[in-house]
């Protein structure tokens, strides 16, 4: 198990552009695992802007977020992506 997290399933990705939608992260990361939940801070349809995203992705599988956090230093629209792996808040 690559993740410093034994277990989760779950990745926090940061430095995201305010541009960034969450149809967007989904398609992105969706090809690394299925994505059983999505969470994109602020959302689609806040009100005020944002100088950058904060998104969550849970994946049905463990042994997705190993393989997700090679995406990290990907430019993506116009910035590189960090990802983490993430504690479950259950």
């Amino acid at each position: 198990m690559m993740s410093g997290i034994p277990g989760t399933a779950v990745i926090q990705i940061t430095n995201l552009s305010a541009a960034v939608s969450g149809e967007q992260m989904r398609t992105l990361f969706g090809f690394l695992g299925d994505i059983e939940e999505l969470r994109l801070y602020p959302p689609d349809n806040a009100p005020l802007s944002f100088s950058s995203k904060v998104c969550y992705i849970k994946y049905r599988e463990p042994s997705s977020v190993g393989v997700a956090q090679h995406l990290t230093n990907t430019v993506f629209i116009d910035r590189a992506l960090i990802v983490v792996p993430c504690a479950e808040d259950d």
